[in-house]
Formats: C-alpha cells, structure tokens, sequence
C-alpha cells in the first residue's frame, strides 16, 4: 500500500477504476485483469483483505482516522468512484459496441488481454515445478469455463445471492469474467434487469452475497501472493491466456435464446477464423481494423504497465 498520494494520483486511479468498470460490463472481459495490468492489482487485493472484522475494531479502539487507513480507504474510494462513474456513463457505450461492432471491439480486447498475460509471464524468473503446472492449469480452468453453455436456472433468492458470490469473486481474477459467470448460471439478464430496473429486493441481495464473496476472497488470494507469489501469478497468467477462447473476435453462433424483449439473441458460438466467417455470415470480419485494435490492445497494456511505475501505483 501507498501513502502520500496527490490528488492527480487519485485522479488517476479513479481513471483505472474507470476502466476497470467498462471491462466488467463486457461478459468475456475482466476487471481483474485491468487491475492487474495497471499495477494495482496486489494493493487492492491486499486492501479489500482489511475490510473486515480487524478494521471493526480499529474503528471501535481508534476511531474513524485510524479505520480508514487501515483499510486504505482513500485508494478503494478513488477506485470504486471510477468503477460506478464508468458503469453509470460508459457501460452502456461498451455494450452497444458488443452489440453492433462485436469484432472491433473483441479485438480490442484479445490484444488487452494477451499482452497482460505476457506482462504476467514476465515476472516469473524459473518455469519449474509449481510454476508450470499452475499456468497450464490455470490455462486449461479457463479454457473449459470460457467453453460451458449458459444455463437456464430460477433466480431465487438464494441463487441470486450465491450468484453474487461467485461473480464478484470473478470479477477480481484476471482472465475470468464475472459478467460471463452470471451469463453461464442464467442470471445475466435477470440481475441487469434488476439494475434498469432498480429493483432494490434483487439488488440487496445480489450485493449481499458480492460483498460477502469479495471479503472471503480477497483474503485467500492475499495469502496465495504472500505464501505462494510466482505460483500465483502462473495461474493468473494461464487464467489470462485461456480466457482468450472467449474474447476471439470471430464467432460462429449455433444457438440462440430469446431474452425479456422477445429477440433473438447469440447463446451458444464457436470462434472461426476471418475468412470463414466472412463465408458463412456473410458479414465483414473487419480484419484490417481488427488487427490494428488487437494492436492498440498490446500497447495500451506497455504504455499502462510503464506509467503504472513506482510513482503511481
């Protein structure tokens, strides 16, 4: 954690909250991810971990002051302030791209994501042992995830909670999306129902079961950075690498599902290269503009990962 921060380093990081707000709104794409090719990835791991019962009693013992730093509170409120600015403003943007330049804005994407897997890769010195078996592991995980047909399933209350649970802790890994995660258990289109339509029953309870996933895995991953460091950054970097599957900008749907308006929308794709999904949809595979995007993806990452350096992070 860092002290001394200047208002344009909050101001900075409220712009990483930002993106890391846009990023979660896209099922295939991480926040964690931007998170963690920003450079603060481990801070904000490490602060969440102190949002529990230990900052309950500084702030009985010690009073508010004491509490907030404890938590760095200053760095979660910068960020979380980017994250809901974004989802307020910018998500919708992001999803009209999904829905009418898919290939541009997957490609975007695919760069962003394989460059960061490489900045992860980066860091591990000795590909030995543990090493290597968690990124291949971490790979395959994410491949197989990125690979499940959505199901079908009643939002009932418990499984609206446990849906948060599990989609906030997806949120925070790098690789796997916690949109992706609602889509695959059926409640993707009923929680973003719940947030058009401020539904505050649904909502409480989603955000009940978020905040309780994000306390308890915040803390497990803490302790796999302080106990296990180059082994937990191979399996983030293979939960990178294999979530690629789901962000390739060429996709072939093979079944659809009707949502809430009565339209037709893609439920189950396979990805194809440029050329044949030119022939069988008959649309434009964009490829000129694909590769350039996949090319400002990769440098997006290098120029974030340098001005992400000491004096920022």
């Amino acid at each position: 954690m860092r002290a001394n921060r200047t208002l344009s380093d909050y101001l900075f990081l409220s712009g990483k909250g930002a993106m890391m707000g846009a990023a979660d709104a896209v099922p295939g794409v991480s926040g964690g991810t931007i998170a963690f090719m920003t450079g603060i990835y481990e801070e904000l791991i490490g602060s969440l971990r102190r949002c529990g019962p230990e900052a309950l009693a500084v702030l009985y013992k010690e009073g508010v002051k004491s509490a907030w730093g404890y938590i760095n509170g200053s760095f979660l409120l910068a960020l979380v302030s980017g994250i809901l600015f974004s989802i307020a403003v910018f998500a919708q943007g992001v999803l009209y791209l999904l829905d009418t330049y898919p290939e541009l804005l997957w490609s975007f994407f695919f760069g962003l994501i394989l460059a960061s897997a490489w900045l992860v890769v980066q860091h591990i010195e000795r590909w030995q042992g543990n090493a290597l078996t968690a990124f291949v592991t971490g790979t395959i995980l994410a491949y197989l995830i990125t690979s499940v047909s959505p199901a079908a399933i009643e939002p009932t209350p418990l499984i609206i909670f446990l849906s948060g649970m599990v989609a906030i802790c997806a949120m925070i890994l790098p690789g796997i999306s916690g949109s992706f995660i609602l889509l695959l258990l059926g409640m993707y289109t009923p929680i973003l129902t719940a947030v058009k339509e401020v539904d505050v029953g649904v909502l409480l309870i989603f955000v009940t079961g978020c905040v309780i996933g994000l306390l308890s895995f915040s803390r497990l991953l803490n302790w796999m950075f302080a106990e296990f460091r180059i082994t937990t950054l191979a399996l983030l970097g293979g939960f990178m690498l294999g979530s690629l599957n789901k962000v390739w900008p060429w996709k072939y749907t093979t079944t659809y599902r009707i949502n809430r308006h009565g339209e037709e929308v893609p439920l189950v794709q396979e990805n194809i290269l440029p050329g044949s999904y030119e022939a069988i949809t008959g649309q434009d595979a964009y490829l000129t503009g694909s590769i350039l995007l996949m090319v400002v993806g990769v440098l997006l990452v290098v120029l974030m990962s340098r001005v992400s350096g000491p004096g920022r992070r």
